[in-house]
């Protein structure tokens, strides 16, 4: 190994092992990999209702958790360098490796794969916007070595919903980008957390009663996620989202469960990170 490469692999090994157990409950408790689909996010209401009822699915889907995240730092350490420690994207990504359980293996080839100290696939972020059954609006995030099979993923998954894909940008009037953070109620208080999230950079903290939500711009994400951290506050979900402007109300039972099962199809997708929709849908419905 080269003096560079022993350097990456040393920072990244000590960033990675100087990372607290506070951070592990970020990944125990999100939902299904990579997940960001949001069912009533104009509040944090839906992602909290979410989150817990997929907690239990994380196991199942660590595999694809590892595929997202190893893509997600190869793309951090190409274009900001291998170094955590002067790359704060790469150190927030690390901080989600280490709290998923991915192999250190895993973490140092995705990040030379990043810095091309090894060969790899040239990997994009490709975003879709389509329309799904009742309305509903959907935005999802794909990362992949393979812009044609990936395309043609998510295009079949919708044409089998009945929806349709439209122009990439079709869907901004509807959505805000946001980094968002929630936050369970207990073992904290707003005062404390404003004088954390704020002074890092957030616009905003929001006391939903069992849970507090932070919201700020992407930007501001890293910095935010880095202050909780250090104040070894343990978020139950974070992310940089796709936040709703306006939302379409699912009352009937088949179509609800129809708007799931295209969610659940998308979310298994290998190439797919996130899915955002503008969607609010009752639990009892997908009973």
């Amino acid at each position: 190994m080269n003096t560079t490469a022993s350097t990456t692999a040393s920072t990244t090994a000590a960033a990675i092992g100087a990372t607290t157990g506070a951070a592990a409950a970020t990944l125990r408790f999100q939902t299904r990999a990579a997940s960001a689909t949001l069912r009533r996010t104009m509040s944090g209401h839906s992602k909290w209702a979410t989150t817990k009822r997929h907690k239990a699915a994380i196991d199942a889907k660590r595999g694809k958790i590892f595929s997202t995240i190893a893509k997600d730092i190869t793309l951090a350490a190409r274009s900001g360098g291998g170094d955590p420690a002067a790359n704060a994207k790469l150190r927030t990504l690390l901080l989600k490796a280490r709290a998923a359980n991915m192999p250190t293996d895993n973490i140092d080839r995705a990040v030379k794969k990043g810095t091309g100290e090894i060969a790899g696939a040239e990997i994009v972020e490709i975003r879709y916007d389509g329309y799904g059954p009742g309305g509903v609006n959907l935005i999802v995030e794909v990362t992949t070595d393979n812009k044609n099979r990936a395309v043609g993923e998510v295009r079949s998954a919708f044409t089998k919903a009945g929806g349709s894909i439209g122009t990439t940008g079709a869907l901004d009037f509807n959505f805000n980008r946001k980094g968002q953070f929630i936050i369970a109620a207990e073992g904290t208080t707003e005062d404390a957390l404003m004088e954390i999230a704020l002074d890092a950079g957030a616009d905003d903290v929001v006391n939903n009663g069992e849970f507090f939500e932070i919201l700020c711009e992407p930007k501001a994400f890293d910095a935010v996620a880095k202050a909780l951290e250090d104040k070894g506050v343990k978020p139950v979900s974070s992310e940089v989202a796709f936040l709703p402007v306006s939302t379409v109300e699912i009352k009937d039972a088949n179509t609800a469960k129809a708007v799931q099962r295209l969610i659940d199809t998308l979310e298994d997708l290998d190439d797919v990170k996130a899915v955002h929709g503008n969607h609010e849908i009752d639990e009892s419905l997908l009973a």
